[in-house]
């Protein structure tokens, strides 16, 4: 009977303790991306409010693809070496890169209106939050629609490369409604993925991973914002 209420008590303890390791872990992932998030729109208020600041970055190309290069460069460096980066390199470089991306997203500030800049960033928040709090509680296996949405994400930037040389209104709508689905699919199915992360990762190692994570959500609410910002965004005079 002893031994029966012994093996009862394990069993009750070990989905316990993998609940509080997804919890510590996804706590840490949407904290750093909250970071970023914050990181990027001071840096985006900041050089908005500098015309020098703004002027350099468009007129000197060098600068501007050496801004683009530098944050390709810390994703892949990230995604790359996430089992071997220290924790505090791997903080360094994502707050960098949101620091880099605010420095592109500046331009935003600039083109659109304060207002519908504001109101699209809530309907983005709205829609990546439903979302991903679809991807971290489904019970339904996210993994068929993540590869779909790779495929697409593929086509889809091959269709704004083609977009940078022709100019067609027809085809930027179709990009832009392509792109909010992609999006909006991809923060559902990594949601589910960094639950699934945390379960294989070794107790009390959350270190570099979180920040991977944190970086995978925080690329999917920028481009969703980037894409509803099309529909929505009221450029000024």
């Amino acid at each position: 009977m002893a031994d029966y209420e012994m093996t009862r008590g394990a069993d009750v303890a070990l989905p316990s303790l993998a609940d509080e390791r997804v919890r510590t872990f996804l706590r840490s992932v949407y904290g750093w991306m909250c970071i970023g998030l914050v990181i990027t729109a001071i840096t985006a208020m900041f050089v908005a409010s500098t015309p020098a600041l703004i002027t350099a970055i468009a007129t000197n190309r060098l600068l501007f693809w050496g801004v683009v290069i530098a944050q390709f460069g810390i994703v892949v460096v990230l995604s790359a070496r996430v089992q071997t980066l220290a924790p505090a390199t791997a903080s360094m470089l994502f707050v960098a890169y949101s620091a880099l991306t605010g420095l592109t997203l500046s331009f935003v500030l600039v083109l659109y209106t304060g207002e519908s800049v504001a109101s699209t960033f809530i309907v983005s928040a709205g829609m990546f939050g439903a979302t991903a709090l679809y991807g971290s509680t489904t019970k339904r296996s996210l993994s068929g629609f993540g590869q779909f949405l790779f495929m697409g994400l593929i086509g889809l930037f091959l269709a704004m490369f083609v977009g940078m040389f022709w100019h067609n209104d027809g085809l930027q709508v179709m990009i832009s409604i392509v792109g909010v689905f992609i999006f909006t699919g991809l923060a559902a199915y990594d949601a589910q993925r960094l639950k699934q992360m945390a379960l294989a990762l070794p107790s009390g190692q959350i270190g570099s991973a979180s920040i991977v994570g944190a970086l995978s959500l925080y690329l999917d609410f920028i481009n969703l914002f980037l894409m509803l910002l099309r529909f929505m965004g009221s450029r000024r005079d």
